[in-house]
């Protein structure tokens, strides 16, 4: 009988150790900014400018919220076919933030580039990152008229 009483104590141990983690993990994120950020700010979405004489049109997606922050793209178009994305808004409040933004950017950049779509894969470790470029970055193609 002692054995199962000790088990059993052991177990509520455990399972109450438990628990006060969990709860810990919910109240201290690891990232400061979220998507409720009265600081986030993003520019207005739609065609910013045409040059009718280079032919090159730039256009703002919709800003795509993320669980760390909001995501938004500048694209340029020239000839019907992307030849820049910038990102305008993304997750960089804390040193976490900005490590995984300097990674992930530029290679999504490359890859809407390569794939003249929105149809890029996931930079890994960066999969809220990357979910909302492909979202701003749909929205400013379907903005300029172009397939993704």
């Amino acid at each position: 009988m002692k054995s199962h009483t000790a088990r059993l104590r052991r177990n509520a141990a455990v399972v109450g150790a438990t628990g006060v983690l969990l709860g810990l993990l919910f109240l201290y994120p690891t990232s400061t900014n979220r998507t409720d950020s009265p600081t986030a700010t993003t520019a207005r979405p739609g065609i910013v400018r045409t040059a009718p004489a280079s032919g090159e049109v730039t256009v703002n997606g919709s800003s795509a919220g993320t669980r760390y922050g909001p995501v938004q793209v500048q694209v340029a178009i020239r000839s019907h076919r992307l030849v820049a994305v910038t990102a305008l808004a993304y997750p960089s409040s804390g040193g976490r933030d900005q490590e995984i933004s300097s990674f992930a950017l530029p290679r999504l950049e490359r890859e809407a580039i390569v794939a003249q779509s929105a149809q890029i894969d996931t930079v890994s470790g960066a999969t809220f990152t990357s979910d909302g470029y492909r979202r701003s970055l749909q929205s400013a193609l379907d903005a300029a008229h172009l397939q993704g």
